[in-house]
């Protein structure tokens, strides 16, 4: 196969070497990288040689040329030789590829390396260069001296694996035999509870590969700090940034900082533009910080949920005279203030933004996926699923990646705070099964240097909330003291709450906020440490299994005010069950009868080598599904679990988020995703399709919230925001299976306080009367002035001591539905409009919330992007200029015309449990195939309508070139896939 053409190199900036590389196994190229990068290059893929995956990992690279099975598939993992077993020398790879470049006098190339895993040999045109060990640190190679002066240069790069790859005990483990924690490595490698080892431990070039053209002198590491007074009216912008002079004679230079404001039409606004004179000597390098820039009423950065994800583009930029444009920076720049301290009412850290206090409800993340194949895109998806769900924090747990610019870009756009942990876990340093080592990496300098250099590559995010040193453990004592003195507080960020301080106060100071290393954030040294868990280091984060819905709502669930883990099922739909696994991985669990009374699920060897968790918890919890009837096979049984998950997940939250303040200052599910196709602790799959706890955490995280207090049975209003409500009133109502509605009442002229969980009302439903055995419950909070529905919660519930089981029969139910769609195609990227109404009856037209009409909330003028429309709201966000609009794609006004869909029936009664889902026409579709297109964001599944209900469900997607999509919908009592569009 021919090499495919090398990239050419021109101009001031940076170019990404990120296509037409190729790999060999080293013990199979008997060249040296100088004869590679010279005399004897590869010419293409051929063997030993073949396409390689940079950014990527080894076997990522064998997996995309088939060398080795899908280790994610069924048991293919087994069948991929360990580290342990085959030696590094195996998972040591030659990379190759070819850039052209020919630079002009006084010009200057870097060749980066943004991350490798874990040491390398670097040469180029014959000249070896080295890469020293640590997967969290960047590598810039000034190799100006050695390119090629015909302009063709070529780049060979052997890399090496962790030190200390270990070895897998036969029972597994969390982290293995714990040895990769003698490396500054990710440690989820050695596998854990919920994932397989990684056979490579994530070998390769796993992240950015680009060259940089500068003049003379180059920009390093530039820093931005905002700092806030009278009450955020007045805002400064204080900017560091390094400087080098790699010429032979002193430049004088003009060093300039813009910023600049998106506005509507495709204009942007200069905001400030200030250039300040300097002289640097040759060979020299410097720091310079600019005098501060003074902005009026900014517009500010809200997490999702509290405003708009206000940014600015900030470009530092530098010319030499006699020469021009040096360099020049950009970044995406949001004006917030974050503070927390530990609330004394709770014991619970408390979290503010921009002085308003934020009730943290979030997840727990590992990393995008465990081949480390990452991609703006799939970032994008991961980051828009997570405000998707009305989350506002997302923590980057220490075993796994210290996240990338990327991941932090699209938690900048959505508004998701970012809990960032440094590579130290209990299991793998000081805790355990066996006790792993307490000491750490083996070479705490390089720890060090990779932390300083994470600062550096991340700090000037305003996702960014706080730094924490290890997972359920502290670091080492000499490192834990280093990285509390690195990240020491500026005096201005020190106290929280306090608004009378000058920009006079401030210059007082011994410097600018700007030259610390951070300066603005927190660090705290440990998971469950200073607000978290105990606050002591005590194992008091979990639980991690199925509970009764009712036990979230419990004042004894749990004992501290903000958890930083808590977990439970996760069972994704059967179409991914049969995507990932051969038949016999579609064989569902053994329901074994306990004498206790208790169910004992027995997973076939497929689901629990993929870390199934049952829905069953002997001695404590009885079987979930069970309570709809023993499931008959795979489809009965995934579909019976996401009725689970639902219940379980808005339980979970809605839980929490009763005792807001009173007891709780935050909480964070374990987990949110998996990097792989596990079988626990997730709300969408690896192939990226939402379980229905998506759904039920994004009904529960609302901003504003009506939900049922399932231990007490009172009616609560949540109201997350900063301002009152008032004139607003709940409508509950009962319908039994029959499609009657024997309960309805309207609680009105209701007020709820800003930041507060108020109990309304008790239901008198089922107490008051003969209760039907199984019901729905419909809950809406409306405005009193419009009908406009703030939120809108339904609930299928059993009485005491019940089951579900009579839903069984409800599946034959037979509920016309009208269907109404109309679709915005640009390009591949389709939005479909779906109103779909409940035509079992006539809707009552004195009551109009029948319509379901979503009010949009509009607070302190921020457009809040985490309203009921998340869809929409994203699409403010994409619909924005400039470089916003890297964020996708706007649509136009135009629309296909109207399309109607009738599915017939001839019962009154409730659509249950409507799912959509988007697939690719085929005329030739085999049997089981998967036709699914992933991603799909939905502004709501899995819902149910009420006889007369109408509801619009937002569907957004892309195609694959040559697609045809289709919408199809099923439900509890809808079967088949009926196609709607």
């Amino acid at each position: 196969m021919k090499a495919a053409a090398a990239p050419v190199i021109a101009g001031i900036g940076k170019t990404k070497l990120d296509s037409g590389w190729l790999a060999a196994r080293s013990t199979e190229v008997e060249l040296t990288g100088a004869q590679l990068t010279t005399t004897h290059p590869p010419t293409g893929a051929d063997p030993p040689w073949m396409e390689a995956v940079v950014p990527g990992t080894v076997l990522g690279t064998l997996v995309k040329n088939k060398a080795v099975p899908d280790p994610f598939y069924g048991l293919n993992n087994e069948a991929i030789i360990d580290i342990a077993d085959s030696g590094r020398e195996f998972y040591t790879f030659w990379f190759f590829t070819a850039f052209q470049c020919k630079l002009p006098g006084a010009q200057h190339l870097d060749l980066n390396f943004r991350a490798i895993n874990y040491s390398a040999e670097v040469y180029l045109n014959g000249h070896k260069k080295v890469l020293p060990k640590g997967m969290f640190r960047r590598h810039q190679l000034d190799v100006t001296d050695i390119l090629h002066p015909n302009g063709q240069n070529m780049l060979a790069v052997l890399v090496h694996p962790p030190d200390h790859p270990g070895k897998i005990p036969p029972e597994g483990g969390q982290g293995g035999d714990h040895e990769i924690g003698k490396d500054v490595a990710t440690q989820y490698v050695e596998g854990w509870d919920w994932i397989a080892p990684i056979r490579d431990r994530n070998t390769g070039i796993w992240d950015e590969v680009s060259v940089t053209v500068t003049g003379p002198v180059k920009l390093i590491d530039p820093h931005l700090v905002s700092s806030f007074f009278d009450n955020y009216k007045r805002v400064y912008l204080h900017c560091t940034t390094e400087l080098e002079n790699r010429s032979t004679w002193v430049a004088e230079c003009s060093l300039s900082i813009e910023v600049t404001a998106e506005l509507e039409g495709n204009t942007t606004s200069i905001e400030h533009l200030r250039t300040e004179h300097l002289s640097i000597l040759p060979g020299a390098r410097s720091k310079h910080t600019f005098t501060e820039l003074f902005f009026y009423k900014p517009n500010l950065w809200w997490p999702n949920g509290m405003g708009k994800q206000s940014l600015y583009h900030v470009a530092v930029s530098i010319e030499v005279k006699g020469f021009g444009e040096s360099d020049l920076w950009r970044h995406l720049f949001g004006f917030r203030k974050i503070e927390s301290h530990i609330d004394s009412a709770t014991g619970g850290r408390l979290f503010k933004v921009n002085g308003q206090p934020i009730f943290i409800r979030g997840g727990n993340w590992i990393l995008s996926d465990g081949l480390l194949r990452l991609s703006e895109k799939r970032y994008r998806t991961d980051i828009k699923f997570h405000a998707d769900m009305n989350f506002n924090m997302i923590r980057c747990w220490a075993g796994g990646l210290s996240e990338r610019p990327e991941f932090y870009h699209y938690c900048d756009m959505y508004g998701l705070l970012v809990w960032q942990e440094f590579w130290i876990t209990g299991d793998v340093d000081g805790r355990g099964d066996p006790v792993s080592n307490p000491d750490g990496p083996l070479d705490h300098d390089l720890f060090l240097l990779c932390a300083k250099d994470t600062v550096k590559l991340i700090r000037n995010h305003a996702s960014l909330a706080l730094w924490v040193g290890g997972n359920e453990q502290v670091p080492p004592d000499d490192l834990n003291t280093a990285l509390k003195n690195y990240l020491k507080l500026h005096p201005y960020f020190e106290k929280v709450g306090e608004d009378d301080k000058t920009l006079e106060d401030l210059n007082k100071e011994e410097k600018d906020p700007s030259l610390y290393l951070d300066g603005t954030r927190i660090y705290v040294q440990g998971s469950m440490w200073d607000g978290f868990a105990d606050s002591k280091g005590g194992w008091t984060d979990g639980p991690y299994e199925i509970q009764y819905p009712e036990s979230f709502f419990k004042d004894d669930f749990y004992s501290y005010g903000f958890n930083p883990e808590v977990g439970s099922v996760g069972m994704p739909v059967a179409a991914t069950i049969r995507a990932t696994m051969p038949p016999e991985g579609w064989q569902i669990p053994i329901f074994k009868k306990l004498s206790n009374g208790y169910t004992e699920e027995v997973p076939n060897p497929i689901w629990e080598y993929h870390k199934y968790i049952p829905y069953s918890k002997p001695d404590k919890v009885h079987d979930q599904i069970e309570l709809y009837g023993t499931p008959k096979d795979l489809d009965d049984f995934c579909l019976k679990a996401q009725l689970v998950n639902y219940i379980q997940y808005r339980a979970l939250l809605e839980g929490w988020t009763s005792y807001m303040w009173r007891k709780f200052t935050g909480v964070l599910i374990w987990k949110t995703q998996n990097p792989w196709t596990g079988l626990r602790g997730q709300f969408y799959d690896h192939l990226l399709d939402q379980t229905a706890g998506f759904y039920g955490c994004r009904s529960a995280a609302e901003p504003i919230h009506v939900q049922l207090n399932l231990a007490t049975y009172s009616i609560e209003v949540v109201n997350t925001t900063s301002d009152a409500l008032s004139g607003v009133a709940i409508e509950a109502s009962v319908w039994d299976l029959e499609g009657a509605c024997p309960y309805y009442k309207v609680f009105d002229k209701l007020s709820v306080p800003p930041k507060k969980t108020v109990s309304i009302v008790e239901m008198k439903y089922p107490k008051s009367q003969s209760p039907k055995p199984v019901y729905f419950l419909l809950l809406k909070l409306y405005h009193m002035s419009d009908f406009g529905i703030i939120s809108r919660n339904f609930y299928w519930l059993h009485v005491s001591g019940g089951n579900y089981k009579l839903l069984e029969a409800y599946r034959k139910k037979k509920v016309p539905l009208r269907i109404t769609s109309r679709a915005y195609v640009r390009g591949s990227t389709y939005e479909i409009d779906m109103h779909v109404q409940n035509t079992s009856k006539k809707p009552d037209y004195q009551n109009l919330t029948y319509r379901n009409v979503f009010s949009t909330r509009h607070s302190g003028g921020d457009i809040d992007l985490a309203s009921f429309d998340s869809d929409q709201a994203a699409k403010e966000v994409k619909c924005r200029s400039g470089l916003l609009q890297r964020a996708g794609k706007c649509f136009s006004k135009e629309a296909n015309s109207p399309s109607v869909t009738i599915i017939n029936g001839t019962e009154v009664g409730v659509a249950f449990f409507l799912h959509f889902s988007v697939h690719a026409m085929k005329a030739d579709r085999k049997e089981g195939e998967d036709t699914r297109i992933l991603p799909v964001h939905y502004s709501d599944n899995y819902f149910s309508l009420v006889p007369g209900e109408i509801m619009t469900i937002n569907v957004s997607f892309e195609v694959p070139t040559g697609v045809t999509p289709r919408v199809t919908l099923n439900g509890w009592n809808y079967h088949g896939g009926h196609t709607v569009h």
